[in-house]
């Protein structure tokens, strides 16, 4: 494998996985981890694309069409969903006021 031992990267993703989901939770640090799993998954999705095009087996089982399609369709949905908590989390900016002056 050109990247090395696959099982280093199925455990490097999950600690992401965690560190991301841990992330999420809490309030302090909501915008960078939804910003960081928008990236993650993003990312990550070059890895299922390839399962999918090249028929690469997991565990030495290949999966079907619509299986690769159902998975596309969660990392969507998880993509908007993280997009949707790191718009939300964008502190308000305040207004300009025009300042009345008197005469």
């Amino acid at each position: 494998a050109v990247l090395g031992d696959p099982t280093f990267w199925v455990l490097l993703t999950g600690v992401m996985e965690i560190a991301i989901g841990v992330g999420l939770i809490l309030p302090w640090t909501r915008r960078h981890a939804a910003l960081g799993s928008l990236v993650f998954l993003v990312g990550i999705y070059s890895a299922n694309l390839n399962m999918w095009v090249n028929n690469v087996p997991l565990d030495g089982k290949t999966y079907a069409t619509h299986w690769h399609v159902l998975r596309l369709v969660a990392q969507l949905g998880m993509m908007g969903l993280s997009y949707a908590i790191w718009r939300s989390s964008i502190p308000d900016i305040p207004q300009a006021t025009e300042e009345h002056v008197p005469d």
